[in-house]
């Protein structure tokens, strides 16, 4: 059975695409969310571009010819995201590449610190306030609970400061769950976040 080093290979390789084409890109999802202490099963693991040339198909060319199957989809102008490209082999966990499209998601990728993912391979880590962000912006249940589970680490309240500052760059949607889940908690629910 394979390791978890030997999981993350297809993860490792893509990065290493990645960084070849000098796009920045950071781990976000259930995997960053473990990286910071909530731990939930996942068999894949989630990275976060702006590069819009992640969505051409020749720059993934060595990884297809040598046998894993990548699939591009574009996001059209209403969409949230300027597309996915995701990345499957056999023996290797799915490797979901989302292409965003805002500047405060480039905060994210220059905010984002190395860590180590299943103890194999090392990678940008989006950090807390940002996974915070994207969860708000993505505004399921699950995010909902994610967000929550953040919320009580034991840098609470520095976290409670620091998306306080962001939250306004996110549409109104957002911010007004951000004042439910402060109010929810106890907290100070004007801090940095304008919910009119």
């Amino acid at each position: 059975m394979p390791g978890p080093a030997d999981r993350l290979r297809l993860a490792e390789r893509v990065a290493t695409a990645l960084g070849e084409t000098g796009a920045r890109f950071a781990l976000i999802g259930a995997a960053a969310m473990a990286v910071h202490g909530v731990a939930r099963s996942t068999q894949d693991v989630d990275l976060l571009t702006l590069s819009d040339i992640s969505l051409e198909d020749a720059s993934w060319a060595p990884l297809t010819e040598s046998g894993v199957d990548v699939s591009v989809t574009r996001g059209d102008a209403d969409d949230p995201l300027a597309g996915v490209v995701r990345f499957r082999q056999e023996g290797q966990d799915q490797v979901d590449l989302i292409v965003g499209r805002y500047r405060w998601q480039q905060r994210l990728l220059e905010r984002a610190e190395p860590a180590v993912l299943g103890g194999a391979i090392t990678l940008p880590a989006a950090q807390p306030r940002d996974l915070v962000l994207l969860k708000l912006f993505a505004g399921g249940p699950h995010d909902l609970w994610d967000i929550q589970q953040l919320m009580a680490g034991a840098d609470s309240e520095a976290l409670l400061s620091a998306v306080g500052d962001d939250v306004d760059q996110l549409p109104t949607r957002c911010r007004r769950q951000w004042v439910r889940l402060v109010s929810e908690r106890g907290g100070d629910a004007d801090k940095g976040a304008d919910a009119s």
